[in-house]
């Protein structure tokens, strides 16, 4: 072989080593960001567990007065009907409702309003109420990209959530929660479950706040289709807490 034949074949080879050598950088950099935005995701869900559990094990008991108002088709100027209730939670117990006034449709309050109220019942029992929790054990969730987020005036991180089961009150969909502290912010998404074979699954949105400490609901909205009633969507406003901790 000639000379320059073999100068020719020992920069081949070197050049073949250097690319090596870059691409298993790169394969390395590569498998590093990804631990990193595991134990990220994975960190920011313990933190959100952890939030849920102090929440549950500091509060005893809280009251809060509840408005809603049910509107019919796409306008959501003149309800068609409303109702405030004072809403009384204990821990050993569950929810009860005392109704302060209601007005409009005696079918939407019936049909809407008294079912949605007897469903909270049902869901907040001793023994109900860990199971529509929002943590890992009933969710699968990761971590979104794009980092911290200002929500609602705080700085949150945005969660991918899926149920690990189907039910009307666990939701698909996106949960905001404090970059600081895990505590949830607000919810977006879609009821993996309808109530009945008449009725789509329901839009949902709440917002939290921090009172006393703790992420308690302040406002939510839910959108759905019934063969009965068509269009229907509800608010509920949340104020006036009590919160009596252990």
């Amino acid at each position: 072989m000639k000379m320059g034949e073999q100068g020719s074949m020992r920069f081949l080879r070197d050049g073949l080593k250097r690319t090596t050598v870059v691409a298993f950088i790169f394969a390395c950099l590569g498998i590093l960001g990804s631990t990193a935005q595991q134990t990220d995701s994975k960190s920011v869900i313990e933190q959100v567990d952890a939030a849920v559990k102090t929440r549950n094990d500091h509060i005893a008991a809280y009251t809060v007065t509840e408005h809603y108002a049910v509107y019919r088709g796409k306008g959501e100027t003149h309800p068609a009907a409303e109702m405030t209730v004072r809403t009384t939670y204990r821990k050993d117990y569950g929810k009860s409702y005392t109704i302060v006034s209601e007005s409009g449709s005696e079918l939407i309050r019936k049909h809407v309003l008294d079912t949605l109220l007897n469903n909270e019942k049902e869901i907040n029992l001793p023994g109900n109420r860990e199971r529509s929790w929002f943590i890992s054990a009933n969710y699968a969730m990761t971590l979104k990209p794009g980092g911290i987020q200002r929500l609602d005036g705080r700085d949150c991180l945005a969660l991918a959530i899926s149920p690990r089961r189907k039910a009307t009150n666990l939701i698909e969909g996106t949960l905001w929660v404090d970059a600081k502290d895990g505590s949830i912010v607000r919810l977006e998404g879609t009821a993996s479950q309808s109530p009945s074979v008449f009725t789509g699954p329901a839009q949902v949105m709440r917002q939290y706040a921090r009172i006393n400490g703790f992420g308690m609901a302040t406002h939510a909205r839910a959108l759905s289709d019934s063969f009965l009633l068509g269009r229907t969507t509800v608010t509920i406003d949340y104020r006036d807490y009590q919160i009596q901790l252990r």
